[in-house]
C-alpha cells in the first residue's frame, strides 16, 4: 500500500478505512488459530484449539462449559464457499457456508446460545470476542460493543488478544458515530504491548479518529512519532501514508516528537 500514498483521496480517508476491513480479517483469522484463554497457553492452530480449551476450563473447575464451548467453536471451523454448485454434506459433516453473512449469524446463534447456559463462566467470558467480532459485521454494533465491553471487564487483562477486544470496541464506536468513545478504546488499545500485527496501530486508530474531529495538526504529531518509532511496521507504512494526504492538503507536518526505534533499541 505504501507505493499508493500519493493517489489516496480525501473521499478515500472519509471512506472505511481499508486497513480496518484488512485488520479485522487477520484478527479474526488469527482468532480462529490463536487459543482464547491466555498468554500462559500459547498459540495453536484450529485443529488443537477446541482440546486446548477443554483442557484450560477442565482444571479450573469449568469442564462442562469448557465441552460445549468447544462445541460451539467448531462453527468457525467451517470455510464459506460462493460461486460454485456444493456436493452434499458427507456424513457427520457441516456444509461449507454460503455467504459470510450465513457464517457470522451461525457464530452470533452458537455462541449466544452457549453464553445463555452458561453465564457468568470464565468459558462465556472467552466467547464474548469472537461473538463481538460477528455482530460488529453483521452490523449489530450495539450487540458488538456490549461483547467487547464484557470481554474487556471480565478477561484477564494480560491476555493476548485484548488489544484485539480493544479495537473492535473502536471499530464498533467510530461505526455508530461514537467518535469521542472510539478514541478512548484505541488510547487504551496504544497502552496495551500489542507486537506483531497490530503493533502501532492504537496510535493509528487515534490519529483516523482525530481527522475524522477535524484535529488534523494533533492527527499529523500522532503520525509523525508512529512513522518515527515503527518504520518497518504495517502501523508505521499506513502512517506515512496518512501524512502525505495531510501534507497534500495543507496540514503543516510536524518533526516526531519521539526518538526513532533505532536510537530507542540502541538505549
Amino acid at each position: 500500500m505504501a507505493e499508493k500514498s500519493e493517489k489516496m483521496t480525501k473521499q478515500e480517508l472519509t471512506a472505511q478505512d481499508a486497513f480496518q476491513l484488512y485488520g479485522a480479517e487477520a484478527s479474526n483469522w488469527l482468532m480462529k488459530r490463536q487459543q482464547l484463554i491466555g498468554a500462559a497457553l500459547g498459540v495453536l492452530l484450529v485443529g488443537g484449539l477446541i482440546a486446548a480449551t477443554v483442557h484450560y476450563f477442565s482444571s479450573r473447575g469449568e469442564e462442562k462449559a469448557s465441552k460445549q464451548l468447544g462445541q460451539a467453536l467448531t462453527v468457525l471451523e467451517r470455510p464459506v464457499v460462493t460461486g460454485v454448485d456444493l456436493q452434499p454434506a458427507e456424513a457427520g459433516q457441516e456444509p461449507p457456508f454460503k455467504s459470510e453473512k450465513e457464517k457470522d449469524e451461525a457464530i452470533v446463534k452458537a455462541l449466544g446460545d452457549f453464553r445463555a447456559a452458561h453465564g457468568g463462566s470464565d468459558a462465556a467470558v472467552t466467547a464474548a470476542l469472537p461473538l463481538g467480532k460477528a455482530q460488529y459485521r453483521l452490523g449489530n454494533y450495539d450487540g458488538a460493543i456490549a461483547a467487547f465491553d464484557e470481554y474487556i471487564a471480565k478477561g484477564e487483562k494480560n491476555e493476548p488478544l485484548m488489544v484485539s477486544a480493544r479495537e473492535g470496541q473502536g471499530y464498533a464506536h467510530e461505526a455508530k458515530g461514537q467518535l469521542d468513545q472510539a478514541l478512548a478504546s484505541f488510547q487504551e488499545m496504544a497502552k496495551l504491548d500489542a507486537g506483531g500485527f497490530l503493533q502501532g496501530m492504537g496510535q493509528y486508530h487515534q490519529a483516523r479518529i482525530l481527522v475524522a474531529q477535524g484535529k488534523k495538526d494533533e492527527a499529523a504529531q500522532l503520525l509523525a512519532d508512529l512513522k518515527s518509532t515503527q518504520t518497518n511496521t504495517a502501523a508505521g507504512r499506513l502512517a506515512t501514508e496518512r501524512l502525505a494526504v495531510l501534507a497534500a492538503e495543507g496540514v503543516k507536518i510536524p518533526e516526531p516528537k519521539a526518538a526513532p526505534a533505532a536510537a530507542q533499541d540502541a538505549g
